[in-house]
């Protein structure tokens, strides 16, 4: 089983960054692949970005390709989530997620949750 902690949201104007971070505990955690969802007020949760087991390969959504950059450190049990160029629609509450397999998108293939960390990015 593995539990997520996320960290590093807040507040920020438009075309300013922020790092999150997503602290997982248990042993395995180096076997999930990792990923960043997020969902603004009255929207579902959407995919941003999911990063495999290794790092080696790395899936983002259309709206963040070029601008938001994903990583992991297993040593740490730690994945990032370098947000750049922060535009008003990046604002939602952001959620780091972990799974078994690779290459999927949907809320319901990933196991475990965190609680989220808000972003607002202003005008």
């Amino acid at each position: 089983q593995v539990q997520l902690v996320e960290s590093g949201g807040g507040l920020v104007q438009a075309g300013g960054s922020l790092r999150l971070s997503c602290a997982g505990s248990g042993r395995t955690f180096s076997e999930y692949t990792m990923a960043w969802f997020r969902q603004a007020p009255g929207k579902e949760r959407e995919f941003v970005v999911s990063i495999y087991w290794s790092g080696i390969s790395t899936t983002y959504a259309d709206s963040v390709q070029g601008r938001f950059t994903i990583s992991r450190d297993n040593a740490k049990n730690t994945v990032y989530l370098q947000m750049n160029s922060l535009k008003p629609e990046d604002t939602a509450v952001y959620y780091c997620a972990a799974a078994r397999h690779y290459g999927y998108k949907g809320v319901r293939d990933y196991d475990y949750w965190g609680q989220g960390t808000q972003v607002t990015v202003s005008s």
